[in-house]
């Protein structure tokens, strides 16, 4: 049973996938998702929370404590079911299709860039909360520049969503955000 809803997903993930490379802007959207992609990697966050730490007179007490509990315990998972469940990426698992990027290591589930935009959108949301759109649209904007590069499926960017606002919800919780 369990097998048959995993294979089940698994077809509808890749069919997903596959019409996403077959959009008639397709192209557009790839060159377009390099850069935004690129927006969600490691340096900018520690770039941004610095920049927000030095700027920002009153920020809640133990906000920096509950952002670093949050990445860590983020990452942990991440790589934790990474080396769990070891799904292939799209151009591995797709014979006749290459990525758009060379990813960072050899698996796609869960997305690491989608949850760590997810995690980091909940921060800004939790004190800028009138930029919701804003930084809700650019994490799921990340998600979707992934699927577009070619390096993960539909799948792993819902999860990799959910793994960062899980965790960041959590964190804020156990500091009093």
């Amino acid at each position: 049973m369990a097998r048959q809803l995993i294979a089940s997903i698994h077809a509808l993930d890749v069919r997903t996938f596959i019409w996403c490379m077959s959009l008639k802007q397709r192209e557009r959207l790839t060159r377009f998702s390099r850069y935004l992609s690129a927006s969600a990697d490691g340096p900018w966050y520690v770039i941004l929370t610095a920049l927000l730490f030095m700027l920002e007179e009153e920020l809640p007490a133990g906000l920096l404590q509950a952002m670093l509990l949050a990445v860590s315990i983020e990452r942990a998972i991440y790589l934790l079911a990474k080396n769990l469940f070891k799904r292939n990426r799209p151009q591995d698992a797709l014979g006749d299709f290459h990525s758009f990027i060379r990813p960072s290591d050899r698996f796609s589930f869960p997305s690491g860039h989608t949850s760590c935009a997810f995690l980091f959108a909940s921060f800004m949301v939790l004190l800028f909360p009138q930029a919701l759109l804003f930084w809700f649209g650019w994490a799921a904007a990340i998600g979707m520049s992934r699927v577009f590069l070619g390096v993960h499926f539909p799948t792993d960017t819902l999860v990799g969503a959910i793994l960062g606002l899980t965790v960041a919800n959590w964190a804020q919780g156990t500091m009093g955000l």
